[in-house]
């Protein structure tokens, strides 16, 4: 048998060279030239990224997301024509919004049907899957879309791909070819990947620094905001050596990543959607936000019209957000760690107000101190009821330095930030935006990016359904990537329902207690797990059994198995019942 090299080979030689490690794959009738030429690689001993089959492609880009975060490398998702780029759906929302580097590779049916060329329709199939304008299903969601219409130069489309995918702000691409085009005989091209490298980080104009200083130097009450500073670990670094200096506090606004040390003294607090006035912000003469899209919600959570406001982002327009202003003196477009540097190679050289810095710092440390405090009081032990806040910590003194926290709780995001007290760069992720059951398959991808971690995923119990872990746990037992996972079980989705008493709250939903929110009946969720992939599997109801299940569940994972406690806080009707006990008692 004559082998040929063809544009498949082609493709699958261009994302090696990229470094790409995994290709996780939903294969379908589009994919016989790619099947083929991995086929002929592995009798070959050719080296090729490897293949990790993925039964649902939401699991497939959500893996490969995690992997990236994890590596800092982007990783290949193969999907089957429009069916399968469509079925992506949720995961290319959070890859974009949470510029995660990823591309995406899909073939397209056929474009002959009597056998004029090698891969022509011969499958009914092939024509119900023939759709005007496949890549527009997913251009809003890519910085760069393409097809491959030859071999001869796909090896220069997947390097340009991957560099725009890795240039800031990063992002996913996507690629489609036809079978036609996918099993074309063509030549080999050599590529100098140096040639290929993303464009250097971009950073503040000098005269501009001045400026940004000069405020600095003059502010009573500086405030830095970040949301995903932490992508990049070395920035974290960077962010504390700034804020030491000048004694300047930090929130974390819907943090996606760990972006300033939870334990150190200049921390304080984390903020989602809580309808109420942080008094930081409030008081702050001069608000420095870097890497935030949401630093504040101003329908009730906003600066003092005197407040100074810098913004800086790799994309500080948000030119893909149609409704989107924060009122700032300048807008700079750099890299969080490059300004930083810049930033703290300045200060060195200006005076720094010592008894003023002295006196703030003081006051924030009697904040921070205050603050932590009332978080521990949450924590406590109750007999009659597990909160989040109790598992939380029960979780967190399971962890230790090498724990990565695939972090997907939704309604519990700010509880388990808040309790669980990060402080390492990387050690804790979440998807970046609200495409829900990103968790399961991003857990498998955070694993596989570092064998040496162990990988904790909370999620609520909704967010864990659309995680399709069936497939998940299949993934995790057949690729051997075990990691425990954590459902905060309220039996219900409890973000609607305060998503409408936040609009609504003396509405008639409050009043009859209808949000169309309940689970029940309730299924047992972790034995979804158990039958899927051998995990260890408990649902917990009793709290005197948290502390004791979650360290058997660690155990199993440190074996190399897979494990899920399904934790029964109050659920949404409990709430309320309590809430309307608490009421009448005040009355």
């Amino acid at each position: 048998m004559e082998i040929k090299y063809t544009t498949s080979m082609a493709l699958l030689e261009a994302l090696h060279e990229a470094g790409v490690s995994y290709l996780f794959s939903n294969f379908g009738s589009d994919h016989p030239g790619i099947i083929e030429a991995l086929a002929i690689a592995k009798r070959e001993g050719k080296e090729l990224p490897k293949v990790i089959t993925c039964p649902h492609e939401m699991v497939a880009l959500s893996a490969a997301h995690a992997y990236a975060q994890v590596s800092g490398k982007p990783q290949a998702v193969f999907v089957h024509v429009e069916c399968g780029t469509q079925n992506l759906g949720a995961g290319l929302h959070n890859a974009w919004k949470g510029r995660v580097p990823v591309l995406v590779f899909a073939g397209s049916s056929p474009f002959t049907q009597e056998g004029e060329l090698l891969g022509s329709r011969n499958e009914f199939i092939h024509w119900i899957q023939d759709v005007p304008d496949q890549r527009g299903i997913v251009r809003g969601y890519m910085k760069y879309d393409n097809e491959i219409r030859t071999g001869t130069n796909v090896k220069q489309l997947v390097h340009r791909a991957l560099q725009i995918a890795n240039s800031s702000p990063k992002g996913p691409v996507y690629l489609m070819g036809a079978r036609e085009v996918m099993e074309e005989t063509t030549t080999r091209v050599e590529i100098n990947t140096e040639q290929w490298q993303p464009i250097s980080a971009p950073a503040i104009a000098p005269k501009e620094l001045d400026l940004l200083i000069s405020d600095l130097q003059k502010a009573k009450n500086p405030l830095v905001i970040t949301s995903y500073l932490g992508k990049n670990k070395a920035a974290v670094g960077e962010l504390v050596k700034f804020c030491e200096a000048f004694a300047i506090p930090v929130i974390e606004s819907v943090p996606n990543h760990m972006n300033f040390p939870s334990t150190n003294k200049l921390h304080c607090g984390y903020q989602w959607n809580s309808p109420e006035q942080n008094d930081l912000i409030e008081e702050a003469d001069l608000i420095i936000v870097i890497d935030s899209d949401v630093p504040w919600i101003p329908l009730f959570n906003k600066p003092s019209e005197d407040c100074i406001v810098y913004y800086i982002d790799e994309d500080p327009l948000k030119e893909g957000m149609p409704l989107w202003y924060i009122p700032s003196k300048r807008f700079f477009e750099a890299d969080a760690e490059t300004a930083l540097q810049q930033i703290n190679a300045k200060i060195a050289t200006v005076d720094i107000p010592k008894a003023e810095v002295d006196k703030r710092r003081e006051k924030i440390e009697a904040y921070h101190n205050k603050q932590r405090t009332k978080w521990e009081q949450a924590e406590g032990f109750l007999e009659d009821r597990i909160t989040a806040e109790y598992v939380t910590a029960c979780i967190r003194e399971l962890c230790d330095e090498n724990t990565i926290i695939v972090n997907e709780g939704i309604s519990n995001y700010q509880t388990s930030y808040t309790h669980l007290k990060r402080t390492v760069p990387g050690s804790i992720l979440g998807s970046g935006a609200g495409g829900l059951g990103w968790n399961g398959g991003a857990a498998v991808g955070a694993k596989l990016a570092d064998l040496s971690k162990t990988v904790v995923c909370i999620t609520g119990d909704g967010s864990y359904m659309f995680s399709v872990p069936s497939s998940v746990h299949w993934l995790s037992r057949k690729y051997n990537a075990p990691f425990l996972t954590v459902i905060y079980n309220n039996r219900g989705w409890k973000s609607p329902k305060l998503s409408t008493l936040g609009v609504h709250p003396d509405g008639v939903a409050n009043e009859e207690n209808e949000f169309y929110v309940d689970f029940t009946p309730h299924a047992d969720l972790s034995k979804v797990a158990e039958a899927a992939g051998g995990a260890y599997a408990r649902k917990v109801e009793n709290p005197a059994d948290v502390k004791e299940v979650l360290r058997e569940a660690f155990a199993a994972v440190k074996s190399g198995r897979s494990a899920v406690v399904d934790v029964y806080l109050p659920s949404i009707q409990e709430e309320n019942n309590m809430k309307a006990g608490k009421e009448h008692a005040t009355v």
